[in-house]
């Protein structure tokens, strides 16, 4: 296909933007899909942070970045952790603290949501943004919403969206899926507009789509163009599999930061609430619009709609930071035989519960017994860690999705080779590190295809 580029962009640069949970990182690229600049900081607290704190990374990561690549910038787009929502104005003021991605204060609420959503509907998840929203609404207002300006819910990535762009009240159907979104028909079905709070639920669009121009606050304050594009963001996990440039039906991406997420390209969709399963829309449109990897102007669109089917573990990352620092990580992984299975049986969590490929909101920790050799102890929480991927991709084999045949790897977890080849025996497909690996890099493609005309 011929790529759609106006000749106003011919020359500018895209910025993608993470926001994670131990900070933010920009990336930005050329249409060649290079890398010419990227910046990093790290968060100020834990948890969610506040909006003052996001909005004190996004200043810092701008200010990073060479001037020179800002001024080229003709588009941003920005990711941010899935379910992380809060309440603000409809100038954008916040009204409450933000709730984490794993906040599950929603709990008290389910009962509601069970009486009004389809059974297998991922809204009946406690840490679902539906459930937040839920949540304040029978404890910050009595369960009386205000009809006269309500208040705004908006997802990290919508808010700091409109921070650049000014209009308050947009998401994308990615971040809106846990929202109650119908990401097909961008719009919200029949069951939750009948409730008092659907004024406050953000207008649904496509990631990668182009809202409006920066602010010129912004554009004078950093030397942008006065034309620069904010887009639609996505979340975290969606924007690490975008980075890696996966097109072909049963090949997956492993995320594997402070939590372990899986996304698998399907030709279907699959859900599952009793494993935490379920299914994102990429559609045709959204991936004929990414711009390829590498720059070749010329590509194959799909045939048919494409689903990323999967789910996310509590488990992760943020366990092996508990017992092990980045040099003992290193060294003891060297002495760490991968084709010789651990005999210890670990389910690697923090606290109790996990969401996928087990959802039990009890589910207990599992590290027992623990051998005095911290080598013996680190294989096996990577194999624990190894059998939780494999059980989510035998779980979304069984429930239907196309047939696994790879993983590439993004995440800090990429880096670890014995890691991988654990991973790899534990899942009986090839497995590697995504050629990108970096959400940021998966934003910045966003970017870009805000910048595409049709397809």
């Amino acid at each position: 296909m011929d790529w759609n580029l106006d000749e106003r962009w011919a020359g500018r640069l895209a910025m993608g933007i993470d926001f994670g949970t131990s900070g933010a990182r920009a990336m930005v690229v050329d249409r060649r899909g290079t890398v010419v600049a990227q910046a990093q900081v790290s968060a100020s607290g834990t948890g969610s942070g506040s909006a003052a704190d996001w909005l004190a990374q996004l200043t810092a990561l701008l200010a990073d970045l060479p001037r020179s690549v800002r001024q080229q910038t003709g588009a941003i787009a920005i990711n941010g952790t899935s379910g992380t929502v809060l309440l603000c104005d409809r100038q954008g003021h916040p009204l409450t603290d933000p709730l984490a991605y794993d906040d599950d204060r929603g709990q008290s609420v389910l009962p509601q949501i069970a009486a009004i959503a389809p059974a297998d509907h991922v809204t009946h998840s406690a840490t679902s943004s539906l459930a937040k929203l839920l949540w304040w609404r029978a404890t910050r207002f009595d369960s009386q919403w205000p009809t006269m300006e309500p208040p705004q819910l908006l997802h990290q990535a919508d808010w700091l969206g409109a921070q650049l762009h000014g209009q308050f009240g947009i998401t994308d159907y990615h971040n809106a899926l846990k929202l109650g979104g119908d990401p097909i028909r961008q719009t919200y079905p029949q069951w939750l507009c009948d409730l008092d709070i659907s004024p406050s639920l953000p207008q649904i669009a496509q990631p990668g789509q182009a809202i409006g121009a920066i602010l010129p606050r912004w554009a004078d304050r950093w030397d942008f163009p006065i034309d620069c594009q904010i887009c639609t963001g996505t979340t975290d996990s969606i924007a690490a599999f975008l980075a890696s440039g996966v097109q072909e039906p049963g090949q997956a991406v492993t995320s594997l930061g402070s939590t372990l997420a899986i996304k698998l390209l399907s030709e279907q969709p699959v859900a599952d609430r009793a494993h935490g399963v379920y299914s994102h829309f990429l559609g045709r449109s959204l991936m004929a619009r990414l711009a390829p990897v590498g720059g070749s102007k010329t590509s194959r669109p799909p045939s048919a709609d494409r689903w990323l089917v999967g789910g996310a573990s509590n488990a992760g990352g943020r366990v092996l930071r508990r017992f092990f620092s980045d040099q003992d990580l290193q060294r003891l992984s060297a002495q760490i035989d991968p084709q010789q299975p651990s005999p210890l049986d670990y389910y690697p969590l923090l606290e109790p519960g996990d969401r996928f490929p087990i959802c039990d909101p009890h589910l207990p920790p599992r590290f027992t017994p623990r051998p005095a050799d911290p080598t013996a102890f680190l294989q096996g929480i990577l194999e624990g860690l190894a059998r939780i991927e494999a059980e989510g991709y035998r779980l979304l084999q069984q429930l239907g999705a196309s047939p696994l045949q790879s993983v590439q790897t993004a995440g800090g977890g990429a880096k670890n080779d014995v890691w991988t080849a654990i991973r790899s025996r534990h899942l009986g497909c090839p497995v590697r590190s995504a050629r990108q690996t970096e959400a940021a890099y998966g934003t910045a493609r966003l970017a870009w295809a805000g910048l595409l005309g049709p397809t």
